[in-house]
């Protein structure tokens, strides 16, 4: 019995509806990913945005679709305020270090990277930086130039929204109320508030680490132009799908499709998907009010990465999820136990006969199904969720088949469900190590003292003939 996905819907940011997802080019989808600015460690509310292109990355790819995925590095460029008047974020955290900004940048991105890894994201096929792609952005500019979109200030070349008709569609907001000024400080040499800096002229009484040559004068990219510029150039126009934080629909990404627009005479990204802030609180998360939190600061407290990824799956990517660590030590006993339920059914399968073949295609085509369906209507995660739990709990259901189906289904969660231990800190599985060779070592004093301490910690000790294993209390 073959195994069909059903019809993908996603709303679409631009037309403010669900819509069914039709690749431009059958079986091949490109998708671009807004990524980090690399001045400081990514924060799990950042994470929580990745998580967005991360799942559809795998929805497509399990479903047959050639996928190209791109998510960009930006490492020059991005400004402290959206008034085009502030400093460079990494220049002014290289200043801060007393590194230098290609220093600064590398580290974080390395930093990005691993963290990254931790929470089970699959890597881009292409991670390109801003800074390796000056020479499209200048020839970007250019082009828009030519077409009459631009004009010079004393501090850079900026683009004129005025000739835009349809600028602020993205962001369902109204032009005029934008133009008073409400939304940025008002710069006396725009032509209009919205306009926006496409390439900024180095500053003549300080001196800037990352600066290029270019026909308007020695300076460097806006921030803006190098999503367009290296979309265009890796995915070509038209493409897709472009994601990114709700805090890009409102500026980031509508001076994009303006600028993109203004180039390819329409939208060339047809689906423009969004995720929701991460709240502390109630309140934003974000580095500016110093009340982020990272992975590491996850790990600290002994929880596992892949925890919080199960955590941020349980709320659609298109609602606000409030983070505290009362929720998340919740979220984390509940992977915690569907990683002990999956360990024990392991054990459990090896003592088993083998289920008839009809059988089993039937019931696969079912949970197929319904895990399938909650996933592709919108990226539903939540009841994805719910489908695992409904799984294990069905006593009606081989444990053959169960696994099997949890195997087809991780692949696209991404939890780890199958790697021995995820759920399990490193310092509590040191410490089941070190049982294990007192053990050995017939040193049966340790070895008690070990399985009291872990025990303390929340944990069952299971001994085998080769070395325990450790599961959570749950």
């Amino acid at each position: 019995m073959a195994l069909t996905r059903p019809p993908l819907y996603l709303y679409n940011s631009l037309t403010r509806k669900k819509e069914l997802f039709t690749p431009i080019r059958s079986g091949i989808v490109c998708l671009y990913a807004c990524g980090p600015t690399v001045y400081d460690y990514a924060h799990i509310g950042n994470f929580r945005g990745f998580l967005l292109p991360d799942i559809l990355v795998r929805f497509l790819r399990t479903s047959g679709y050639t996928v190209t995925y791109v998510r960009n590095i930006t490492d020059v460029g991005h400004l402290t305020d959206d008034a085009d008047s502030g400093k460079d974020k990494i220049e002014e955290k290289a200043k801060e270090k007393g590194k230098s900004a290609y220093d600064v940048a590398s580290f974080f991105t390395e930093a990005f990277e691993t963290d990254a890894k931790k929470l089970g994201l699959i890597a881009p096929d292409t991670e390109p930086r801003a800074t390796d792609f000056i020479k499209e952005q200048i020839a970007f500019i250019k082009e828009l130039e030519e077409k009459g979109y631009t004009y010079r200030t004393s501090d850079g070349i900026y683009f004129n929204t005025g000739k835009s008709p349809e600028y602020g569609t993205l962001a369902s907001v109204n032009v005029h109320e934008l133009r008073e000024g409400a939304r940025v400080l008002k710069n006396p040499e725009k032509k209009l508030p919205t306009d926006f800096a496409l390439w900024k002229l180095s500053p003549k009484d300080s001196e800037r680490q990352m600066e290029w040559d270019s026909p308007w004068g020695i300076g460097f990219p806006g921030w803006h132009i190098e999503c367009s510029a290296i979309s265009k150039k890796l995915l070509g126009f038209p493409f897709d799908i472009h994601t990114g934080g709700i805090d890009h629909r409102e500026i980031h990404h509508t001076n994009e499709l303006a600028q993109n627009e203004a180039l390819f005479g329409k939208c060339p990204v047809h689906f423009w998907l969004h995720s929701e802030f991460m709240t502390v609180n109630g309140g934003k998360m974000s580095k500016s009010l110093k009340n982020t939190f990272t992975v590491a600061h996850i790990e600290e407290r002994g929880i596992p990465p892949l925890a919080f990824r199960y955590f941020a799956l349980g709320t659609h990517y298109r609602q606000t999820l409030n983070f505290s660590w009362e929720a998340l030590d919740s979220a984390a006993r509940a992977y915690a136990g569907l990683c002990t339920h999956i360990e024990r059914m392991q054990t459990e399968n090896a003592h088993l006969g083998v289920l008839g073949r009809f059988r089993a295609r039937k019931t696969r085509a079912l949970w197929h199904e319904k895990f399938f369906s909650a996933i592709a209507d919108d990226l539903g995660m939540p009841n994805a969720l719910a489908v695992i739990w409904d799984l294990i709990k069905d006593g009606g259901v081989h444990t053959a088949l169960k696994l099997s189906l949890l195997k087809d289904f991780d692949a696209l969660l991404g939890l780890g469900l199958f790697a021995p231990g995820n759920s399990i800190p490193e310092h509590i599985l040191r410490k089941s190590s070190e049982r294990d060779m007192a053990r050995k070592n017939k040193d049966w004093a340790l070895a008690d003292m070990l399985r009291s301490e872990i025990e303390k910690d929340g944990f069952i000790v299971e001994d085998t003939s080769e070395k325990a294993r450790v599961l959570r209390k749950h």
